[in-house]
């Protein structure tokens, strides 16, 4: 942190000594106010644009409540990621604008808008824009731009993240009701990856604060849901449970129910959102995991594309929503800058890279944008689209420009705090590191090194140990339990070594603990020690030849009354989709998987400890059934949706891959039954009565006869071998 100053190190660890800066400092704010004052005397329309982030979510929450309360008519858009993508979307914002409203309000988002400025401006609406990105060349012709982007390097409010400058812009207007919104700068702030220092610190320890003794009603509906204490919450809990919450109605479909959530009064009405919220998490988690299993099975059998200096991977399946998130675990992974394509269709793939530190990602895009159609982002992420037959160009020239810039830099060395002793790890010293907490960006947690260690135990952790619980002693027999997030299958120390980890508080079950994270350690001569692998072991219960299969489940349901039954293609009740399982104990697996990629991801997604499986066959396995379901299922989705349709929901309802759905579709689309407008797994539908496509619906009738055909090979090879792999 570089603190030598004792006035600093007291404004550093109490928020009460710090000198906020005035909102007046912010560029345009004063223009902004007066705007709003204005629209708000005079009854004016405001609408609020943000993005489907969590900043973009927790900044209009922020305007909207507080504009409300402040009397004036406002509306929220949050664009959908696959209908629109960031920024604001033309089409979306004529229709807006034909509806009727006086005045543009962005929030994290609309710096580079400079054709929807102009739009708006035809129509005689102003707009305001308050965002936190990098600046365009030139600034759209705004009434005003309220940006911390604007100010010098070093300026106390340079580095706010998009809520940050909504609540900066309210306290400009009221600021008794900026103040009562400060949990919602923490929850954007920390699943934003901003600096947290100087400002930042200050807003997020108040935030905080906010958060653990006075959570708003959709706050305390997501910490019950998660089964967080809000006493004991902390910047983790934001980055690791809320936010990944939130983001996912955005990863998966559409963010805008954050907005009701993070704004309703009605705590019942809040529970119902937060469950959306579990659902929508739960897909994107299973989504992710199939994803990364996909990816990691590409590397294993393509050893290859490591000796690239850039990891760039493609599949047609892979939801666009997640492979940023998967991309940034495989830059955990490989220690490589990842790019992860997603290319259903046969023109554009559209990606997520992600970086390594010290590594600009964007520079390196640079270097190769005459292969993409369009890209944007930051030094360490960054979104592309690109014609899928250029991928191959795009990964050499993307791994040439990474080695022109030096390539992927080594890892730093790791900075110790302190060296210290197990009996040193006390109650007290693990209250004085959370007086330097809120960690994060700008202020990484402290790390701490014992020497002289050996190993007395080790057990597996986690329903199927990925983790690693070890329990080290010194040479005195002093013994300390240590936990290693996803050390299973990690070298562990034969002999004495030295130990890196960090030391925090935790509360479990209501009881305080110290808790110790293991980070990396090193040989330190001495007696080999060796220890049998203590994994649990997946218990497997097989009724796959049962002749009362019903029966059989029924007694397996009262046995096992939490257990999930997934069923997929079969109306069967009280069962689960691949995108509705959670983790739990037990898994009975009614029908068989449709695709090995399928099976990890659950088997990720759940971690059970017990498999019960059935593996019955879904009900449309054959061409002409599945067609007809899916045909009922897009006049469904006409009738009842507007059309809005997605393939993996289509896929997990029919049972089947995702394949199966895009061949689906384009056959009804060739029989002139359909017409298909698609976007990353999004799906507009229409019904049409067209004259039909011979030679299309032969092509495409034979291409889903040949992906049913693996997916029931598939499945005659589970049924005979899937559960004595797990044995």
């Amino acid at each position: 942190m570089g603190i030598s100053d004792p006035t600093a190190a007291r404004q550093f660890l109490d928020s009460a000594q710090y000198s906020p800066t005035p909102a007046s400092a912010l560029p345009d704010i004063e223009v902004a106010v007066a705007r709003l004052r204005q629209a708000i005397r005079q009854a004016e329309r405001i609408l609020v644009w943000g993005d489907f982030d969590v900043d973009g979510q927790t900044a209009s929450a922020l305007l909207y409540a507080s504009l409300r309360e402040l009397g004036a008519r406002v509306t929220v858009h949050l664009p959908n990621r696959f209908r629109e993508g960031h920024g604001i979307h033309l089409a979306t914002l004529q229709r807006h604008l034909q509806d009727g409203f006086d005045l543009l309000l962005t929030c994290d988002t609309g710096v580079d808008a400079h054709q929807a400025v102009a739009l708006a401006a035809e129509r005689g609406v102003d707009t305001i824009i308050t965002d936190h990105h990098a600046l365009p060349e030139r600034l759209p012709n705004a009434l005003a731009v309220v940006n911390p982007r604007r100010l010098p390097e070093g300026h106390p409010l340079r580095d706010l993240p998009g809520v940050g400058v909504a609540y900066k812009l309210i306290q400009m207007l009221e600021p008794a009701i900026a103040a009562a919104h400060l949990d919602l700068v923490a929850l954007g702030m920390v699943a934003d990856v901003m600096p947290l220092l100087g400002e930042n610190r200050y807003l997020l320890q108040l935030g905080l604060e906010q958060l653990r003794y006075s959570p708003r009603v959709g706050i305390r509906a997501i910490l019950q849901r998660a089964q967080i204490d809000a006493a004991a919450l902390n910047e983790g809990h934001i980055g690791f449970a809320i936010a990944p919450r939130l983001n996912a109605l955005g990863r998966v479909g559409d963010a805008n129910p954050a907005v009701e959530l993070l704004t309703t009064d009605n705590y019942d009405r809040a529970l119902s959102l937060a469950g959306n919220l579990e659902e929508a998490n739960s897909r994107r988690r299973f989504l992710s995991n199939q994803v990364y299993a996909a990816a990691i099975h590409q590397v294993e059998a393509e050893p290859h594309l490591l000796d690239y200096a850039a990891l760039v991977l493609q599949h047609h399946e892979w939801h666009s929503g997640v492979i940023g998130i998967v991309a940034s675990r495989l830059v955990e992974e490989f220690a490589l800058p990842t790019v992860l394509l997603s290319a259903p269709g046969e023109e554009l793939a559209r990606g997520s890279a992600r970086s390594v530190a010290g590594l600009d990602i964007m520079a390196a895009l640079r270097q190769t944008q005459g292969l993409l159609h369009s890209y944007g982002g930051h030094s360490m992420a960054a979104g592309m689209s690109l014609r899928a037959d250029s991928i191959s160009d795009f990964r050499r020239a993307l791994s040439r420009a990474v080695r022109d810039m030096g390539g992927a830099p080594a890892a730093p060395p790791l900075t110790i705090a302190a060296d210290l002793s197990l009996p040193e790890l006390s109650s007290e010293l693990t209250d004085e590191i959370e007086r330097l907490a809120p960690f994060g960006q700008g202020n990484p947690p402290l790390i701490l090194l014992t020497r002289g260690l050996s190993l007395a135990s080790q057990r597996g952790l986690g329903r199927r140990g990925d983790h690693r619980q070890v329990i080290v002693a010194d040479q005195a027999d002093n013994r300390q339990r240590v936990i290693w997030w996803r050390g299973a299958g990690k070298s562990l120390p034969k002999g004495v070594f030295d130990l890196a980890y960090t030391l925090r508080a935790s509360h479990f079950r209501g009881q305080r603990e110290n808790l110790v994270e293991w980070l990396a350690w090193r040989e330190n001569p001495g007696a080999a020690v060796e220890l049998p692998s203590a994994a649990p072991k997946l218990l497997s219960i097989d009724y796959t030849s049962s002749a009362n299969a019903l029966d059989d489940l029924t007694q397996a349901r009262q046995q096992f009354p939490a257990a999930q039954v997934w069923a997929e293609g079969a109306q069967m009740p009280d069962c689960v989709s691949r995108l509705q399982l959670a983790p739990g104990e037990t898994l009975i697996v009614w029908t068989i998987p449709a695709s090995r990629l399928i099976w990890q991801a659950a088997l990720e997604t759940v971690n059970p400890a017990r498999l019960i499986a059935f593996a019955v066959r879904p009900a449309w396995w054959q061409p002409n059934a599945f067609l007809t379901r899916l045909y009922g299922m897009a006049k469904y989705a006409v009738a009842q949706r507007d059309g809005a349709a997605d393939v993996p929901a289509l896929a997990a309802a029919l049972g089947d891959r995702a394949l199966a759905v895009q061949a689906g579709l384009h056959l009804l689309r060739a029989r002139g039954l359909l017409e298909v407008e698609a976007a990353d797994g999004q799906l507009r539908l229409w019904l049409t009565q067209a004259s039909p496509d011979a030679k299309r619906c032969d092509k495409w009738r034979a291409r889903l006869e040949l992906i049913l055909r693996e997916t029931r090979a598939y499945r005659d090879y589970w049924r005979l071998h899937a559960l004595a792999e797990l044995a």
